[in-house]
């Protein structure tokens, strides 16, 4: 049996849409219930009665928000305290992050006060924590409050294969972004529809369902930002058509 899997979005994938209101229009005409929301949505520095007004719409529309990111955590722990305290009110279970070194472990130790995790973003070939080396690495200093949020596009952008990176991390996989890419004669990674890049969308969710993944799943397609309704349709339908091959 397919498992049950949170099918969402990043909300990034419609950033010219602003406020708020303006993303539940979007997301209401895909069609899914969760969403992942990017600072640009909703900045996590705002009093509480904002968060509860953020949380009043979301639901308001049918629509939950179990991730949050991507943000940055450095060595000012009063901004990071700030970051878990926001995603504490809004009730998720994992945050979407790019962690400086040697926050690590101021970090780690707020994961543990607020009960919530810490999921790395890998960012291609450039990033340092592109590799499933350099990641390992990173997990080898932490907790396991510290874990991935695979982005599948920029793993290949890394050279690396993103199925292996799901059987590697398994035990820390917190957070997936379902994103493709195809490469032009420079190598440079241009946006796909998921699934017709070099992500073999079947296999990758097959391997989620025998893994028994039940972390965040975030669709995210970055291309025609000013009108990607069309294309993200098209991207969730290819990953719903994935999940009924199960």
């Amino acid at each position: 049996m397919a498992a049950d899997f949170r099918l969402g979005i990043q909300s990034y994938c419609f950033r010219k849409f602003l406020p708020l209101e303006s993303l539940m229009d979007c997301l209401k005409q895909v069609g899914l219930k969760y969403v992942e929301i990017w600072p640009g949505h909703q900045n996590f520095d705002v009093e509480p009665s904002q968060v509860r007004r953020m949380l009043d719409t979301l639901a308001a529309n049918g629509i939950r928000m179990d991730s949050y990111g991507q943000v940055k955590f450095t060595s000012d722990e009063r901004n990071a305290r700030k970051i878990f305290e926001f995603c504490k009110m809004a009730g998720v279970e994992a945050i979407t992050a790019d962690v400086d070194p040697e926050a690590f472990e101021a970090t780690d130790r707020l994961c543990d006060e607020y009960g919530i995790n810490v999921a790395i973003h890998n960012h291609g070939r450039k990033h340092r924590y592109g590799k499933m080396a350099e990641l390992e690495a990173a997990f080898s200093k932490t907790s396991e409050r510290f874990g991935l949020c695979l982005d599948t596009a920029w793993m290949l952008d890394a050279g690396e294969d993103p199925l292996e990176a799901v059987e590697r991390f398994r035990s820390r996989l917190y957070g997936v972004h379902i994103k493709d890419f195809a490469f032009d004669d420079n190598g440079e990674p241009q946006d796909v529809i998921v699934g017709t890049g070099g992500l073999d969308l079947p296999k990758l969710m097959r391997m989620l369902n025998d893994t028994d993944y039940d972390g965040y799943l975030s669709l995210e397609y970055e291309g025609n930002a000013d009108d990607p309704l069309a294309d993200v349709t098209a991207c969730v339908q290819e990953v719903q058509k994935a999940i009924a091959l199960l």
